[in-house]
């Protein structure tokens, strides 16, 4: 086989701008998928993410197995050479990645240059020097994939030993073409396109809400003191402005606002901020109302907001605010929850000093007090 002295390999041609180009449009979009399914709950987007990598893994398998299986049948060519140049380019292991520049001397085919990169252990790249002689193997039919014989047959260290090679003339061809700017450009074009594809296709999953009876929001009820939303699980009251909910017979009025109808609803957890209370309502469902005994309205299955000593929060608050230690207070929040069999309230105020919480029972009482 005759070698052109010199002749680049073609790695980047159509083929492989193509390649690049379906590569990054795999990754965009499996990516968008399966973070977009995870963020909204949704099977088919995680099951798309992770299924179309695979399946584009198999098809470029299959596609270049018939190459790879010719490529394989070609027998290697054994020659000697001569390093013209080396490099050694990094690398923090054992095996250090060398840049070498081969001068190759086919037995029986016109010499050529090469330029290739290696790994080279640490103990050995002393043997490696310019212009001492080395013996390669290489495709004949892809001499840039040239590689250096590290452990050579006796006949070839023999003659590696004595012989001299010529320098051949330049430019050397290169085992890794970069593809360039465009190359790149190309791969991050795929890539954005294909996360644009999962956006477009899987709109109506990602952005529109259609939890129906499992939690969609119902109708905003708007006035002219404050908004409410309320879904199967939670419900929001936001104060216009001006307002806070620390506001005589505000917070009454806005819990009573979510807890309206006959089956006045139970709630997990009750948070309040100055203009923003939510409620997290118990899925079961039962109604409202102490059982016996329990003057402050907890069950198992939560507790019934309106048992909170709405009187006692102003107070509570601007103890925390006082006596916590956090100098100048910058914000506040109550949180009522009956998690441990009993209505407790924590009031947790951040300022310029750090944080502090105050803890308190279902009537108000103060039980302990903790900052930063």
């Amino acid at each position: 086989m005759t070698i052109a002295t010199g002749a680049p390999p073609t790695h980047k041609g159509p083929a492989g701008l193509a390649l690049g180009f379906l590569t990054g449009g795999v990754i965009g979009a499996s990516l968008t998928a399966f973070i977009g399914g995870c963020a909204v709950g949704r099977a088919p987007l995680i099951v798309t993410g992770l299924v179309l990598p695979a399946v584009y893994g198999a098809v470029f398998f299959l596609a270049t197995l018939p190459r790879r299986i010719r490529e394989a049948a070609v027998v290697p060519r054994t020659a000697l050479a001569v390093i013209e140049s080396l490099e050694a380019v990094g690398g923090e292991t054992s095996d250090v990645p060398v840049r070498f520049d081969l001068s190759v001397a086919p037995d029986d085919a016109p010499a050529f240059r090469v330029e290739i990169q290696q790994g080279v252990n640490l103990v050995e790249l002393p043997d490696y020097r310019p212009r001492g002689v080395v013996v390669v193997e290489y495709p004949p039919d892809r001499p840039w994939k040239t590689r250096i014989v590290k452990r050579p047959t006796p006949r070839w260290e023999e003659r590696a030993a004595v012989a001299q090679v010529d320098s051949a003339p330049g430019p050397a061809m290169k085992s890794e073409s970069p593809g360039g700017c465009f190359s790149a450009l190309l791969t991050l074009l795929g890539l954005l396109l294909g996360a644009a594809a999962v956006l477009l296709l899987f709109r109506a999953d990602l952005f529109d809400s259609h939890e129906g009876d499992s939690g969609a929001p119902e109708p905003s009820v708007s006035s002219s003191s404050f908004t409410t939303t309320v879904t199967s699980a939670t419900g929001t009251v936001t104060l216009g402005p001006g307002q806070s909910m620390l506001d005589e017979g505000e917070l009454r009025k806005a819990v009573e606002s979510l807890t309206q109808g006959p089956d006045r609803r139970r709630a997990l957890t009750v948070v309040v901020r100055d203009r923003l209370l939510t409620v997290v309502f118990s899925p079961s469902g039962s109604p409202s109302g102490s059982p016996s005994g329990s003057p402050s309205g907890v069950q198992s299955t939560g507790f019934n907001p309106r048992s909170l000593p709405y009187d006692r929060v102003p107070g509570l608050v601007e103890e925390a605010r006082t006596t916590l230690g956090v100098g100048s207070p910058r914000s506040w929040q109550l949180t009522v929850d009956g998690v441990s069999g009993s209505l407790t309230l924590r009031v947790v105020v951040a300022g310029d000093g750090g944080t502090g919480t105050l803890e308190a029972d279902g009537q108000g009482k103060v039980l302990r007090r903790s900052g930063s």
